[in-house]
């Protein structure tokens, strides 16, 4: 199934709430985008949870920034929500890091949250 107005507006309801926090370098505001319960990979290890999504965020340089774009969605279930974008990372001290990033968003009772989060680098 393609995906629709509705996925687009869900991720950007979750996806600008994350960018507004990398950009002012607040890890734990980026987490709180996040499931108490999510899966997220990074360009390290992958943790499981707010607390290394917090971290892995409080490790990156002040001054990044993230721009996405949207380039698919999918409805996985009433409550989930598949999106996969690509990503570039500004930073200060270097050129811009291009990524795509595969998000599942899962509803809760407070809003749409990031259940898995997973970063490749493009070639």
């Amino acid at each position: 199934m393609a995906g629709t107005a509705d996925q687009e507006e869900i991720l950007r309801g979750v996806l600008d709430r994350w960018q507004a926090a990398v950009d002012a370098h607040e890890p734990e505001l980026v987490a709180a985008c996040f499931t108490e319960d999510a899966i997220f990979q990074g360009l390290h290890p992958y943790s499981v949870g707010r607390r290394g999504v917090a971290d892995y965020y409080d490790s990156q340089p002040r001054g990044m920034t993230a721009r996405y774009r949207i380039l698919e969605t999918r409805s996985l279930a009433d409550d989930h929500a598949l999106g996969y974008m690509g990503v570039e990372f500004g930073f200060t001290d270097r050129p811009p890091l291009a990524v795509n990033l595969s998000l599942v968003v899962r509803r809760q009772v407070d809003g749409w949250s990031i259940a898995h989060y997973q970063v490749s680098l493009l070639p």
